[in-house]
């Protein structure tokens, strides 16, 4: 049994205990879809169902901690303690439109990180569908389920499979991810778009991506993911290469050698 903090303990409990009722009403959003009224409200509410759920669960663990979520906005606490930053469903098109492929999300970020800066320092992603546990504690490795993480080896382009999320309607920089993609997808082996941000993190973290890049995500998106690459040995910045466009939504991920050579690609790709 691989140990960890009680934190770990309350997020998952705070998971799992959301989990069941997303599962079923995932089911009942399939049979939606060919109903007049649509499943979007159906999504919402679950959405803030699950919500609920998580935050119940955290407020009793520590009532005195602040909250940022998806669907809620921000709790108040004391402002000293550190926060609970949470998505309950990272993935909501694809949960919308019948697709076995989302997750909940969970970071603690202490207000009191090195030279006075937040950072995260607990994170957790849970895919309610396949039952699988994604976490992490700064300085303590990152965990899927019982099994520790270490991001991929690999160390040419040709080689590697990387993960990105595609600008839609109303949402994204639609030109600059068209040059970016110009850019990296002669130079890899795949890119792959699944659709949710926080599974996209998770799977760096695991190896089965080589790499990650997107923008324009809020960040209770990234969140937990950022801490689940760094403790599995990867890099995550920005697009230029630092840490303050991660707060704006824009993050690249990938161990050190893929990093390096996926970011003079993007900044490349910005320049021209």
């Amino acid at each position: 049994m691989v140990s960890h903090s009680g934190l770990i303990t309350v997020m998952q409990r705070a998971a799992r205990k959301a989990a069941p009722r997303l599962r079923r009403d995932f089911n009942e959003v399939e049979h939606l879809q060919v109903s007049r009224k649509g499943p979007a409200d159906f999504v919402s509410m679950a959405d803030e169902q699950a919500e609920k759920t998580i935050v119940e669960e955290l407020r009793h663990a520590r009532p005195d901690w602040r909250l940022t979520l998806e669907e809620g906005g921000t709790i108040d606490g004391d402002p000293d303690k550190p926060r609970w930053i949470v998505d309950p469903l990272d993935g909501t098109t694809n949960f919308l439109h019948g697709i076995p492929h989302f997750a909940i999300s969970i970071a603690v970020e202490d207000p009191r990180g090195p030279g006075g800066k937040p950072e995260i320092t607990q994170a957790l992603i849970y895919q309610p569908i396949t039952d699988e546990s994604y976490w992490a504690e700064k300085g303590r490795g990152s965990w899927h389920n019982e099994r520790r993480l270490r991001v991929s080896a690999r160390r040419d382009l040709a080689d590697a499979l990387i993960a990105t999320g595609v600008p839609f309607k109303g949402h994204g920089h639609h030109e600059r991810f068209h040059r970016i993609l110009g850019a990296v997808a002669p130079e890899v082996a795949g890119i792959r778009r699944f659709g949710s941000a926080a599974l996209d993190l998770a799977w760096v973290a695991a190896g089965r991506y080589d790499g990650f890049w997107e923008e324009d995500l809020q960040y209770w998106d990234l969140a937990a993911g950022l801490l689940l690459v760094r403790e599995a040995g990867g890099f995550v910045t920005d697009f230029r290469g630092g840490d303050a466009g991660i707060a704006k939504g824009q993050v690249l991920a990938a161990n050190g050698d893929l990093h390096s050579r996926l970011h003079k690609l993007v900044a490349g790709a910005l320049r021209a």
